[in-house]
C-alpha cells in the first residue's frame, strides 16, 4: 500500500510553532515517525507540503492512479479552502484529515472543517500520533 501524506501551510514551521498545540518536532522528524510507523504496516508513504494552496490542489489531483490513499493536514485551508474540498471529493480515493491540535478545543473559527465532509476519517488533538491512527485506520480500511 502507499500512501500520500499532504502537509499543508505553516506546517514547514513546525518546532518553532506553539508547543503546547502542534508539539516540538520539526516537519522533518514527524515525516520520519510517520514513515516509520507506515513501514510498521506495510505502508509506503510519500511527503510534500506546501504554503500555497493550487499546490496542495495539484497534489490531490494528481494523486489519482499513483496511490492507495492520502492523509492530509489543510492546515487554515480546512476551515474555509472550498477548493480543496472540491479537489478532494474529485479524486477517488480514500483521504482522511490529520490535525496535529485539538481544533475543536481552540479558536471558534477552528470549529468547522470544509474539507472533514468528503474524507472518511478526521483525525485531530494527539500530535503525531494523530497520524498513526490515520495509517492504522487506513490499513483496516484497505
Amino acid at each position: 500500500m502507499k500512501v500520500l501524506v499532504i502537509q499543508g501551510p505553516n506546517l514547514n514551521r513546525l518546532g518553532k510553532r506553539t508547543e503546547f498545540h502542534y508539539g516540538a518536532m520539526t516537519l522533518e522528524a514527524l515525516n520520519e515517525c510517520i514513515r516509520e510507523h507506515g513501514m510498521s504496516l506495510g505502508i509506503e508513504t510519500d511527503f510534500q507540503q506546501s504554503n500555497h494552496e493550487g499546490q496542495l490542489i495539484d497534489w490531490i489531483h494528481d494523486s489519482e492512479g499513483r496511490y492507495d490513499a492520502v492523509l492530509i493536514n489543510p492546515g487554515a485551508f480546512t476551515h474555509y479552502s472550498y477548493a480543496i474540498r472540491d479537489a478532494i471529493e474529485s479524486v477517488d480515493l480514500p483521504f482522511v484529515e490529520v490535525h496535529l491540535s485539538n481544533i475543536y478545543e481552540r479558536e471558534p473559527f477552528r470549529h468547522v472543517s470544509v474539507t472533514a465532509p468528503v474524507c472518511r476519517k478526521q483525525v485531530y488533538g494527539m500530535k503525531e500520533r494523530s497520524y498513526f491512527e490515520a495509517l492504522d485506520f487506513l490499513k483496516t480500511l484497505l
